[in-house]
């Protein structure tokens, strides 16, 4: 089937639009035999339809846009962070919306680069962190006070033996920090391995193992850091059929059985080179992220993270899983991303979900190289762990266990990746679409037979119209080809139903202006 008829076969919801929410969806009238470029708009006040929500944001009485812009260009970091050519000046925010200074939703699809978990202000979240902050803030690892260890029990019984001894922290950066020292250490080697694409941190020690252009610098940083080939079946030099942890496969074929996977076996060739001629014959560890999330939701070959892990160990190194983005149940089939490649790691870091948005951040490792660890340096951290952090983070633990969200992960996650599936096979630009449970990437591509990546400037169209039209998605990948979604985990099939109209109808705006 072409492309034009099944955009005329396919029915978006469509509903008048208001002053309060942003702007259009283009129309798709065709005559018969008629070729793509000949589609003509409908109205351009129609947009799809956005779930109800029964919130009604505060009036905003605080700066004005303008002023905003104005102290942030005078005071602010330099660094071009901010989405959109507008950016956005949100004020509050409720379950999975965000609402903006005059009153615009959002249905927040990137829920603070994967930070909100459980929703914006949860009323359990909320209530114990206003109970602590009316009781005690702040007593450093110097002093005792009983939320630490009520939350350390409460963390440590959702790991498997040995993972037993918790470190608090700040933030995932902070985290990896330090578990590379842990893992220094133990070893009493230096060498550490990541993936290419890998995003760790952006602390001067953790910039060595985040792989991405942008967080390099001239300036010598991360010593001791070595990358090598991440295994991507869908960019990288092998991939099929069959390779991933996944409801959606990628459109490479092979030639492999269902439970054998030839590029596994090609990209463990990789990493065994790297093995042999960048690092020492004794190396302190290897890091990975279950599923890469800056580099744009890469998934490995099946198998891969546990034939590597075992050729770390063989040379004295202890893995490392990075749980930053993945843990808490956002991957829907387990807690933790590491279970869902059948392996135990050596250290665990975590952070962003730990706290719903709150800043708290943990390493958890094993009685043996936590003793390594304070043989070797009187570690201490004077807010890693206080009470407030605390408070909230086992409050965050009781809402995903009583409102079942990680099952909400799996199945609303399944949902919406065989949604998004149907547009990959609907469209050209869209290369690849994958993840697991709430974590999903969007790959955008000129064609699916190069696979080269969209321009930057082609993405940036699509990603603003989807914010017009009152949706928020992230950016991600090498080239910032790809689109990442990583909702709240409370999210619900009618929100799924609204964000795939509205990236559709975005996809089909930016081909309207291709064919002009």
């Amino acid at each position: 089937m072409t492309l034009a008829w099944r955009l005329v076969t396919r029915t978006l919801h469509l509903e008048t639009s208001s002053p309060r929410t942003p702007k259009t969806c283009p129309s798709l009238s065709l005559s018969l035999g008629a070729l793509w470029g000949s589609v003509t708009k409908l109205g351009l006040h129609t947009k799809p339809r956005m779930p109800p929500c029964d919130f009604t944001p505060e009036r905003y009485q605080s700066l004005p846009y303008h002023r905003v812009l104005e102290i942030h260009k005078q005071h602010l970091s330099p660094v071009p962070t901010a989405y959109y050519p507008e950016p956005l000046l949100l004020h509050q925010g409720h379950g999975q919306w965000l609402f903006d200074h005059e009153g615009n939703r959002y249905l927040d699809f990137f829920s603070g680069i994967v930070t909100v978990s459980v929703g914006h202000c949860h009323p359990k979240v909320n209530a114990a962190a206003h109970q602590q902050l009316g009781r005690l803030w702040h007593t450093s690892t110097v002093f005792f006070h009983p939320l630490s260890h009520e939350y350390a029990e409460k963390l440590s019984a959702l790991l498997p033996e040995p993972l037993k001894v918790i470190f608090l922290t700040n933030s995932g950066s902070e985290a990896n920090d330090l578990a590379m020292l842990m893992a220094r250490a133990h070893s009493k080697n230096t060498d550490i391995i990541s993936f290419r694409g890998a995003y760790h941190g952006s602390s001067p020690y953790t910039l060595g193992l985040s792989n991405v252009g942008q967080f390099k610098m001239t300036l010598p940083s991360g010593s001791g850091c070595q990358s090598t080939m991440c295994p991507d079946v869908f960019r990288g030099p092998w991939g099929g059929s069959h390779c991933r942890d996944s409801p959606v496969q990628t459109i490479r074929k092979c030639s492999c059985a269902p439970d054998c996977c030839q590029a596994k076996d090609q990209y463990i060739e990789q990493f065994k080179d790297t093995l042999n001629t960048c690092v020492a014959k004794s190396i302190a560890g290897f890091f990975a992220e279950p599923v890469q999330g800056v580099n744009g939701v890469v998934q490995y070959p099946k198998g891969f993270l546990k034939a590597a892990f075992e050729l770390v160990r063989e040379r004295g190194g202890v893995c490392i899983a990075d749980e930053v983005q993945t843990g808490f149940g956002r991957l829907g089939s387990h807690f933790w991303g590491f279970q869902t490649h059948g392996v135990l790691p050596d250290i665990v870091t975590m952070a962003k979900g730990i706290g719903n948005g709150f800043p708290m951040a943990a390493v958890v490792t094993s009685p043996e190289i936590a003793k390594s660890l304070a043989d070797r340096v009187l570690h201490f951290n004077t807010f890693g762990g206080n009470p407030v952090a605390c408070a909230i983070g086992s409050a965050v633990l009781e809402v995903i266990k009583e409102e079942n969200l990680q099952e909400n992960s799996r199945e609303v996650g399944t949902y919406m990746l065989l949604k998004f599936a149907k547009l990959r096979d609907e469209f050209e630009i869209i290369g690849d679409v994958r993840g697991k449970g709430l974590m999903i990437g969007i790959e955008m591509v000129k064609d699916k037979m190069s696979r080269q990546p969209l321009p930057r400037e082609e993405v940036s169209e699509i990603h603003e119209d989807c914010k017009r039209m009152g949706l928020i998605i992230g950016r991600g990948g090498v080239f910032s080809q790809t689109f990442r979604i990583a909702p709240s985990m409370c999210i619900t099939r009618p929100d799924v139903d609204f964000a795939v109209d509205v990236f559709r109808c975005a996809v089909i705006q930016h081909m309207e202006r291709r064919a002009q």
